[in-house]
């Protein structure tokens, strides 16, 4: 066989083996669930008397149609990206939104509130959702479900679903780091972190009571790199906050090292999976280049140093290439982040829940 007859039969093949290979895909979830703060919300602070709102340009400028859809970046979030890689729809709508259908109901929708915590304390003053009470509406939601698709079909969604928890960062920020009125009652960061974790578990538990089966919980990022947080601790040098760092690792051992691991042995038929935010975050900080981010220290939007929410306006200059700063304003990741992190999360799930 000549040469060139010989190379093209190998390049045939090869093509066919890798066409049938089968390529692993997430587990197959009916909906997602989402609980949590401004990195889920997907809109729910629209349609709440608060000041933490992403409704107003430049939040949305990457997002389709360049609309403001209330979340809090240029573009989409982890559970849009995540729904739209289990061919569940495009993106997450919020649960306050009255426009719902049934349809999108069926498949999930997100609970999350900008501003939220664990700490009832974190939402006294900017009066977004405590997540306390996020499970309230979610009892609303399986009323809906029910009433749509009846009692069993309702129960089998609902253990089925992929469920979201990601909160705690602004419970350290606002009450403890920048606006210390917890050091008063816990003297200790450690008290604080089980102060915290306890809201956590009981919420978790309340979401098992209402039929949920598969949850993750995410843990914290380096909230000492928060760009919001440099300029608090280090204006100058640009570098991020060491102690608050260790903070954020310590209480992410606790929850992925003993909460978690608990909860699941005393919850029958629950898989309860950690989300490790922390580490992905650190390697694009201190690896931006593996990435394709050239900026880590500050947001693309005005400086980078403080702008956020009613901060961060159409007034307010944007970045020429948003897709090479980690951060989209003081606070919050951009899309590229989140699609990063997307893609990490998928790994873990197909790892933990595939057998499930």
């Amino acid at each position: 066989m000549p040469r060139s007859s010989t190379l093209l039969f190998i390049l045939i093949a090869t093509i066919a083996v890798e066409c049938n290979v089968e390529k692993p895909t997430l587990p197959k979830f009916p909906a997602i669930l989402v609980f949590g703060d401004s990195t889920v919300d997907t809109g729910n602070n629209n349609y709440i008397l608060t000041p933490f709102k992403g409704d107003h340009p430049p939040y949305g400028l990457d997002f389709p149609g360049s609309f403001s859809t209330g979340r809090f970046s240029n573009g989409k979030l982890v559970p849009d990206i995540l729904a739209s890689m289990m061919g569940l729809k495009e993106t997450i709508p919020p649960f306050l939104d009255p426009n719902l259908s049934d349809r999108e109901i069926l498949t999930g929708v997100s609970f999350a509130s900008a501003g939220s915590g664990f700490d009832e304390l974190t939402t006294s003053l900017s009066r977004v959702i405590p997540m306390s009470k996020q499970p309230r509406l979610f009892e609303q939601y399986v009323k809906r479900v029910e009433g749509v698709v009846g009692r069993d079909e309702a129960g089998r969604i609902l253990s089925g679903a992929l469920v979201i928890v990601s909160a705690g960062t602004n419970d350290f920020i606002f009450n403890y780091y920048d606006v210390p009125t917890r050091r008063i009652q816990f003297v200790t960061v450690g008290m604080y972190q089980d102060f915290l974790l306890n809201k956590l578990q009981n919420m978790v538990k309340e979401l098992y009571n209402l039929g949920c089966r598969k949850m993750v919980v995410s843990g914290l990022p380096p909230i000492g790199c928060l760009p919001i947080q440099i300029t608090t601790k280090s204006p100058i040098l640009r570098s991020c906050s060491r102690k608050e760092n260790a903070d954020a690792q310590s209480y992410n051992h606790k929850l992925e090292k003993q909460l978690l691991p608990q909860l699941e042995a005393e919850l029958p038929r629950s898989k309860i999976v950690y989300v490790d935010s922390y580490n992905p975050l650190m390697d694009m900080i201190n690896d931006p280049h593996k990435y394709g981010f050239v900026e880590t220290r500050r947001g693309c939007c005005g400086t980078g140093f403080l702008e956020a929410g009613p901060l961060c306006t159409q007034l307010t200059p944007v970045c020429a290439n948003p897709s090479q700063y980690l951060f989209w304003d003081s606070i919050h990741p951009g899309e590229s982040t989140y699609r990063i992190l997307s893609e990490k999360l998928s790994a873990s799930l197909l790892t933990k829940l595939s057998l499930f």
